[in-house]
């Protein structure tokens, strides 16, 4: 396969990859894509232990890393309120709230030996702060593709990205964002339609793409949305699109770190069985339904805060239910929930994340055959 992508990124396929998991990232690369690591929850330690251990995998292959500087978050005004400082400003309302669900679904606490047992201090996740030394640290390795995840990239990440020669992309939900993003010196657009897992808009990805395309041209689009399989990629190609951006198809590899619990939900799952839901990062994020977003979603209840507060707020409590989460017919059980989109449904199966990109490129190669009959008959 050969076009704009493949030429900027050099790859054989134009299929990116977003994950948390580096096993995943490093086995796409591999395969011919490119593997995109996720880098909000990681440290700054973690993030150049896992990006070292990347490079020795995939060799000279491209990779990229995807950051989240929201455009508008807490304290932004006054340069960014420390973790400490956005603690304090949690309603007491909504920490017994979160307490009440835990008691309610039984799920025991942490031992003091996993537990947090200081209250959290400097910069808050979600945030320019905290995102400045991730930037750095990938900037330090040999990180190809950058991508700001909620909003334009700020003007620094930009100039720093471009200075070194690497390209900067961005999500986008609406075609007005997608034009700000060019405006401010983006090299590629991700369309994400509303069928995608974790943070998305309103817009369904077969009316996305054409719109971006038409809106952003000649700068490259990568769809994103509801893809997972070739037709789905060769639909998307149709529509304008110069590859696909995936990240739901990757949590039921082999390779995915995704908790064993939810594993099994999404493998059971059907594309109904998602929401989009502000209860884990306080701006409207797919993932799959669980006991945890019908909580949230009771109106008699406290409504979810926003970025970075609920974050904070719940990821104690999420980490109590994951750790709990493994005994089947519990209440942890029952809350564990995570990001993904409503291709979930086609997600019936584990099997190793190079072969779902095979997989990928061979059903698109029919798909596209099967198009190309139809116009010489």
């Amino acid at each position: 396969m050969k076009n704009d992508i493949t030429d900027l990124f050099g790859i054989e396929f134009p299929i990116f990859a977003f994950s948390h998991c580096r096993d995943v990232v490093a086995a796409v690369s591999n395969a011919g894509g490119l593997g995109v690591l996720g880098a909000v929850a990681h440290t700054d330690e973690q993030l150049e232990i896992d990006l070292d251990w990347i490079e020795a995998e995939i060799g000279d292959l491209p990779y990229g890393v995807d950051l989240i500087i929201p455009a508008r978050y807490l304290g932004e005004e006054e340069g960014g309120y420390s973790a400490e400082q956005i603690e304090r400003l949690i309603p007491p309302e909504h920490r017994a709230f979160v307490d009440d669900i835990l008691q309610r679904y039984a799920v025991p606490d942490l031992p003091d030996t996993d537990g947090r047992l200081m209250p959290r201090q400097g910069d808050a996740m979600f945030s320019a702060n905290r995102a400045a030394p991730q930037l750095e640290i990938a900037l330090a390795h040999r990180a190809r593709f950058f991508v700001n995840a909620l909003g334009p990239p700020p003007q620094h990440m930009v100039e720093r990205v471009k200075a070194q020669g690497r390209l900067v992309g961005a999500l986008a939900g609406k075609a007005q964002h997608a034009q700000r993003h060019v405006n401010a010196g983006v090299d590629v657009i991700i369309a994400q339609g509303s069928e995608a897992g974790g943070h998305t808009g309103e817009i369904g990805t077969m009316v996305l793409i054409p719109e971006v395309v038409d809106a952003v041209a000649p700068v490259p689009v990568l769809a994103a949305g509801g893809i997972g399989r070739g037709r789905q990629m060769a639909a998307a190609m149709a529509l304008g699109a110069q590859g696909v951006w995936c990240g739901s198809v990757w949590l039921t590899t082999d390779e995915a770190e995704t908790h064993p619990a939810v594993k099994q939900k999404f493998l059971a799952a059907t594309s109904s069985d998602t929401i989009r839901s502000r209860s884990r990062t306080g701006k409207p994020a797919r993932m799959l339904k669980s006991a945890w977003t019908e909580e949230w979603e009771n109106p008699e209840t406290p409504a979810p805060l926003g970025m970075p507060m609920q974050p904070m707020l719940v990821d104690d409590a999420i980490r109590r239910i994951d750790r709990a989460a493994h005994t089947s017919g519990t209440g942890a059980e029952k809350l564990a929930n995570y990001f993904v989109g409503q291709i979930v449904g086609d997600m019936k199966r584990l099997k190793p994340a190079r072969q779902v990109v095979l997989d990928m490129v061979d059903e698109f190669i029919d798909a596209a055959q099967d198009l190309a009959a139809q116009l010489d008959s």
